[in-house]
């Protein structure tokens, strides 16, 4: 997403503000502010808005943020005096009153459509402003291949830790995992992935012993910034994350580490055993097939029944549970009703935990209470900015609910944040569902093939394909898709879409079966 105004345009993907044709060279908190107040710009923002949203309810002074404001209109060719664009209401708050055109075209002019489409072996991520790393899977060095399932959930936890730091652009989980068990070049990873450093390591677990060995490389470079081995009991794994995420960030950005810190991951020894049980199921979960969501339901059952008071196992339940009923893996009704149990138990143990509120957006999402499941996925995005994972479910959300625009460009975001992710047909889907609530079948049918190519054991890509066909004026197309579809997702009518889409309006669920009756679904 582009916005363009007076002679300024804010790319939202690239993180970048030019007027003209000149690079403006903003701190990421003052384009945070203007993204923000931007896309608000229909209403007054208050101060306490910028704090929730921007310093993430971190206590700021009144000279911080007032230079941070004015530093926002000197960006922009703007100033206190004039207001010409960014205008302080006296009592209430500030407001962006510029003309602001949306533009969901790339920089090099191509459409949305094609931009987030691309191939990715043709086309490479730019380098964010902000600095940015992705860590690549830790080598499993015990020689015992169930140690795999641990030396991943360090790599995981590494991740999560990396992207509570507000300032530093993280690469998501799973397209670094793409990277696993291939000897790689660092400026490869760096130019696919658009980051400037990759952090790589190994793990050896001897019974109770642990050593963990990292290095920070400047993948445009080759340059070694920074590298430590430790030595430590299994206990104190969760004190050694933090240790080396620390190092990490204090080798890219010391000044940033000392003005943001770092969110403690705050477990206890006494944890361990669940963690690990955790980290096995997501090793599950994130494959998102029938039988890998029983295998992930399963373990975190177990977790859930050994270490009841562990948030975590409750949050990825409830999501997993959610999910295998709305894949139609499962008894939908009763998997809802499970997943609303560990849900309710998450939340009361760790209302800060972003997989909690991921699992309360995407339950209110198949429940219809749309606002609450857009809060919920803000929510989580705020606790985790970094999450593809998190900002792809925002975008289909806002997708359901018909708000396009807005949609394209969080799961835009969401491919930038993770650009080889496996669940890529997923994002495609929501993008997809975008296009055809706007009217834009031929673009929707184009991303909904792509997404069954990648992914045709899913049910939902192809039942958009069907009603894109049928709108774009291609019904015998959609008729073929729709008899495939049929011959495995055999109770599959109008009837069941009423019950089992999640469309909040009868208005947007008529506009998506108009589609499917014109390919011949009854």
């Amino acid at each position: 997403m582009i916005y363009q105004f007076a002679d300024c345009s804010l790319d939202i993907e690239r993180q970048e503000l030019r007027r003209g044709t000149e690079l403006v060279d903003v701190e990421p908190q003052v384009l945070d502010i203007l993204q923000y107040l931007i896309r608000n710009r229909e209403r007054i923002v208050s101060k306490d808005d910028l704090i929730e949203h921007v310093w993430h309810g971190r206590i700021v002074s009144e000279s911080t943020l007032t230079s941070r404001i004015t530093a926002a209109r000197q960006a922009i060719g703007d100033s206190g005096d004039q207001q010409r664009l960014i205008r302080t209401i006296a009592r209430k708050g500030i407001r962006f009153v510029g003309e602001v055109r949306s533009d969901q075209s790339s920089p090099a002019g191509g459409s949305a459509t094609s931009a987030m489409s691309f191939s990715l072996d043709a086309m490479e991520p730019r380098l964010p402003i902000k600095p940015s790393i992705a860590v690549l899977p830790f080598t499993n060095m015990s020689g015992d291949p169930e140690q795999e399932h641990f030396a991943d959930g360090i790599t995981e936890d590494l991740i999560t830790s990396l992207s509570q730091i507000h300032w530093l652009f993280v690469i998501a989980r799973n397209s670094t995992f793409v990277y696993k068990g291939r000897a790689v070049d660092v400026k490869q990873v760096s130019r696919e992935l658009g980051v400037r450093y990759v952090l790589e390591g190994s793990v050896r677990r001897v019974g109770n012993r642990l050593r963990i060995s990292a290095q920070l490389i400047d993948g445009t470079t080759s340059t070694h910034h920074w590298a430590e081995r430790y030595d430590r009991e299994f206990t104190d794994i969760f004190t050694l994350q933090d240790e080396i995420t620390r190092s990490v960030a204090a080798a890219i950005e010391p000044r940033m580490l000392e003005v943001e810190g770092i969110r403690s991951l705050s477990r206890s020894p006494d944890d361990l055993d669940a963690w690990a049980l955790v980290a096995r199921a997501l090793t599950y979960f994130w494959r998102s097939t029938r039988d890998d969501t029983k295998a992930a339901i399963g373990i975190l059952e177990q977790a859930t029944a050994r270490y009841p008071d562990y948030a975590l196992a409750h949050s990825l339940l409830s999501f997993s549970l959610t999910f295998a009923g709305h894949m139609g893996w499962t008894d939908q009704a009763e998997a809802l009703k499970n997943s609303r149990r560990h849900l309710k138990v998450a939340v009361k143990l760790d209302n800060n935990d972003p997989w909690a509120h991921l699992a309360l957006g995407y339950l209110a999402m198949l429940e219809r209470r749309t606002a609450e499941s857009i809060a919920a996925f803000r929510r989580a995005v705020e606790l985790n900015p970094n999450s593809a994972f998190a900002r792809a479910l925002l975008g289909r959300g806002l997708a359901w609910a018909g708000r396009s625009d807005e949609a394209i460009a969080e799961v835009t975001l969401a491919i930038r944040l993770s650009p080889r992710d496996p669940q890529k047909p997923l994002f495609d889907m929501a993008i997809a569902m975008a296009h055809y609530l706007a009217g834009r079948f031929a673009e929707a049918a184009t991303i909904a093939t792509s997404a069954c190519k990648l992914r045709p054991d899913i049910w939902g890509p192809r039942r958009m394909l069907c009603a894109s066909l049928a709108n774009a004026g291609r019904v015998d197309e959609a008729r073929q898709e729709l008899a495939l579809l049929k011959n495995e997702h055999h109770d599959l009518s109008v009837e069941w879409v009423r019950q089992h889409v999640p469309f909040p309006t009868a208005e947007l669920m008529e506009r998506y079966l108009d589609g499917l009756r014109a390919a011949g679904l009854t």
